[in-house]
C-alpha cells in the first residue's frame, strides 16, 4: 500500500512539472538584437569547386533561420558576419609500403568575422575548417558531394556555436 501511494505521488509531482531545453546553444537577448546581415562568403580558395560558395552561403543563413528570431536585413543590422572561403584543399594520407596513399583528406576552411553592433566585447574573428578522409582508390568526383555536404555543415555549426553562444 505505501509503495503504491509513493509511486502515485511520484507521479503527480512528475507531471505537473515540465522542464524545457534548446540543443541549438543560441543565446540571443532579443530584447537587444533583433537584426543580423550575413554577406556571401566567396570562394578563394586555389581549388575551386563550382556549387560550393553557393551551398555554403545558403545552408549558413538557413541555420540561422532554423534557429534564430533574427530577421535578415542588408545593413544597420545588430549583427553583422562576412567572410571567405579559404581553403578547399587535398592532401595523401597514410601512405603505403608501394609509396602511394590509401587515403586522401579533403579540408575545407573558412574565415570568418563577426561584430556584434550591440553588445562590446562581442565581435569575433576565427578560421574555421573541418576535413573528411576518403579511400585513394576512389575519385574525388565520385564522394565529392557528399564529402561537401559534410564538411559545410560542420563548418557551419561551429560558426554558429562561436556567434551565437556564450559558452
Amino acid at each position: 500500500m505505501k509503495k503504491t501511494l509513493f509511486y502515485l505521488l511520484v507521479a503527480l509531482l512528475l507531471s505537473g512539472c515540465s522542464l524545457s531545453y534548446k540543443f541549438n546553444g543560441a543565446s540571443i537577448d532579443y530584447s537587444l538584437t533583433k537584426t543580423i546581415a550575413i554577406s556571401d562568403f566567396p570562394n578563394q580558395a586555389p581549388l575551386v569547386y563550382p556549387p560550393l560558395e553557393q551551398r555554403f552561403n545558403e545552408e549558413l543563413k538557413d541555420l540561422f533561420t532554423r534557429n534564430t528570431r533574427l530577421q535578415f536585413v542588408n545593413q544597420n543590422a545588430d549583427l553583422e558576419m562576412e567572410g571567405e572561403i579559404v581553403g578547399y584543399e587535398l592532401t595523401p594520407l597514410a601512405v603505403q609500403e608501394d609509396s602511394f596513399a590509401s587515403e586522401t583528406r579533403l579540408t575545407l576552411t573558412v574565415r570568418m568575422r563577426f561584430r556584434n553592433n550591440r553588445q562590446e566585447g562581442q565581435d569575433r574573428e576565427e578560421t574555421v575548417s573541418a576535413y573528411r578522409n576518403f579511400p585513394a582508390d576512389r575519385m574525388l568526383t565520385d564522394v565529392q558531394d557528399q564529402l561537401i555536404n559534410e564538411l559545410i555543415k560542420e563548418i557551419v555549426d561551429q560558426i554558429f556555436n562561436v556567434t551565437m553562444s556564450n559558452w
